[in-house]
């Protein structure tokens, strides 16, 4: 495949040396934006009109126990694009945290083989989790340049849902679903995961530790709704049960 992120704009250029040196910037966040402000130029910029090039926020749990489903991400990420190719194009944003404090992201990238290459250069690190800085992160670039969807895909949630719901609320307004894939069935994620989903106009799904099938129907479906909107995802409901999970749950 070819094709290179957006040509970009001041950030963008320092994600672009950032990951020459094969280093990644840290995510960037702010707690004192308008609302107002952000939503009216969110949805100047219409994401969702059609013909607009899909744009998919692919977030990630990076911390020491999710190597293999790291790994499993990695190798199923060009199913996304593969997708998407069918029903027009799309960009992804790969942002994740791990270890002590580190919360990063790419550019914007348009080749799996290039994201794959990226991902690869990755390992995980032990640390908490950092939710909140993943959906300050979508929430800025949802404002400055347009997101149709976010995805995020963890395991665990160690910090106050209350201030994580603030967020996603924001997310919400912005018209900005996110899908939380978890892993496993620890309690206090999920309720966190499906408040989160429910404020955005998303959707959360489980699926079973190392299952690479079902991850990779749940990115799928993704990545239809980032390229196509919700009528592309409602036709692949037809056909493919993860497109079917999410479109059951979204508003």
């Amino acid at each position: 495949m070819s094709g290179e992120p957006t040509k970009p704009r001041s950030g963008d250029a320092v994600s672009a040396r950032a990951e020459a040196n094969g280093k990644l910037p840290q995510a960037k966040t702010s707690a004192s934006e308008d609302i107002a402000a952000f939503v009216a130029k969110a949805r100047a910029m219409s994401p969702h009109a059609p013909g607009a090039k899909g744009r998919l926020i692919f977030a990630l749990d990076a911390t020491m126990s999710r190597q293999p489903t790291w790994d499993m991400a990695c190798a199923l990420q060009a199913d996304m694009f593969r997708e998407a190719s069918a029903l027009g194009s799309l960009d992804i944003r790969l942002v994740y945290y791990r270890g002590f404090n580190e919360c990063r992201a790419t550019g914007w990238i348009s080749d799996s083989t290039r994201l794959a290459s990226l991902m690869s250069k990755i390992d995980c690190r032990g640390g908490d989790t950092q939710i909140g800085r993943v959906l300050s992160e979508a929430r800025r670039e949802a404002a400055s340049s347009g997101v149709r969807a976010m995805v995020f895909v963890g395991d665990a949630m160690e910090e106050r849902v209350d201030e994580l719901c603030a967020k996603a609320g924001e997310l919400g307004m912005l018209k900005v679903p996110v899908f939380m894939f978890q892993e496993g069935h620890d309690a206090t994620a999920e309720q966190a995961f499906r408040e989160i989903a429910r404020l955005t106009g998303g959707a959360w799904c489980r699926f079973d530790p190392g299952a690479a099938a079902q991850l990779r129907e749940l990115l799928r479906a993704a990545a239809a709704y980032a390229a196509g909107g919700r009528e592309a995802l409602l036709r692949l409901a037809k056909t493919a049960s993860g497109a079917a999970k999410l479109i059951g749950q979204m508003k």
